[in-house]
């Protein structure tokens, strides 16, 4: 596995997710287009934009958050990693948060006098 312009650490979770997963970089198609937005000149001349596509399962993901075409590689991988893990069935952290926030909303309602 390439090695990202990030930490060590966050290359380290990235491999270990993946292995957790199942997902291998076979199986990964990965294209770079250019991206738009904020950057100016750098992102008009290069091909920033990364498009991720995990050939089994068939789910797509396009980054292009950041100018580095190497930080939005690894930010695609996780996108990605956390698209297959939502669509195996298990809580991602995302999942958890929005129904904690949903709790919390419904709670407030219940409490609240109605008019």
């Amino acid at each position: 596995m390439p090695a990202f312009a990030v930490s060590e650490e966050k290359n380290r979770w990235l491999q270990l997710k993946m292995d957790e997963l199942g997902v291998r970089e076979e199986d990964l198609e990965e294209s770079f287009v250019r991206s738009s937005g904020n950057g100016g000149q750098h992102v008009n001349k290069t091909s920033s934009c990364v498009q991720l596509k995990h050939k089994p399962t068939g789910i797509q993901v396009v980054c292009m958050r950041e100018r580095s075409q190497s930080v939005n590689r690894f930010v695609a991988r996780r996108q990605l990693l956390e698209r297959i893990e939502a669509a195996s069935g298990v809580k991602t952290a995302d999942m958890k948060r929005i129904e904690k926030l949903k709790k919390q909303k419904d709670r407030r309602r219940r409490r609240s006098p109605s008019t």
